[in-house]
């Protein structure tokens, strides 16, 4: 029974670090079911798409994709070349996530920009189950996004206008969350590093494939500088 009240709890505690991810959530899900009801798909396509492959930016190529009938191989490789920032994602997680037990496999599954966004800056209180706040987190913002993409699936058959432009509210909800966290902390080191890299990378490399070695820019500039702040940490 203290273990259920303790479960509670940590859903109570993790609903309102998910609601401006659900704000944004129910829009992109819904806009998303929506271009797949105008590109021929059904609602049941729409929601296991939603379930299974959750990956946000790639469900909206993903229907390129499917509609332009693209090589396989070239499918898998812009697939990974969309998402290969969530290796980084994943190695900075791994501190976090050593002790989710039985909940890891679904929180790497889960890790989304959004959910990683919440959950790298989350410092649960001491009297909270760590791995029930971190599932809850990722689990209700799955919710919001299959919710979405279900209303956009049913809606979408009875709208009739141009959907030209409506994946940018990704690229807008993005914008949000990096204006909020700007605000929300002092040490602003990390977020120029990322803009400053992404910036240089696409001036080198071209606005196609700038992501990985912008990430990887970014990954050794934060490490090398977080190894010489525990350097000066260390008594001499």
């Amino acid at each position: 029974m203290k273990k259920q009240y303790k479960r509670m709890e940590a859903l109570q505690y993790a609903f309102p670090k998910t609601v401006p991810v659900m704000a944004g959530y129910l829009v992109l899900g819904a806009a998303f079911g929506i271009l797949m009801r105008v590109n021929g798909f059904g609602i049941m396509w729409a929601l296991l798409w939603s379930i299974f492959v959750y990956a946000g930016s790639l469900q909206y190529l993903g229907i390129s994709f499917f509609t332009a009938a693209v090589n396989p191989w070239y499918a898998l490789f812009m697939s990974v070349m969309l998402n290969a920032r969530h290796l980084f994602y994943g190695l900075s997680m791994l501190d976090r996530l050593k002790g989710a037990g039985r909940f890891k496999p679904y929180l790497i599954f889960s890790l989304t920009d959004e959910t990683f966004s919440v959950l790298c800056n989350e410092e649960v209180p001491d009297h909270l189950p760590e791995d029930w706040v971190y599932f809850f987190i990722s689990l209700l913002d799955q919710l919001y996004w299959v919710a979405g993409t279900l209303l956009g699936a049913a809606a979408g058959s009875m709208l009739r206008f141009d959907t030209a432009g409506m994946d940018f509210a990704l690229t807008a909800l993005f914008t949000v969350i990096f204006i909020d966290q700007w605000k929300a902390r002092k040490n602003r080191r990390a977020a120029l590093t990322g803009v400053f890299s992404s910036v240089v990378c696409v001036l080198i490399f071209g606005k196609d494939v700038f992501i990985i070695p912008a990430m990887v820019m970014i990954l050794s500039v934060i490490t090398i500088g977080y190894q010489k702040t525990k350097d000066k940490e260390v008594p001499i």
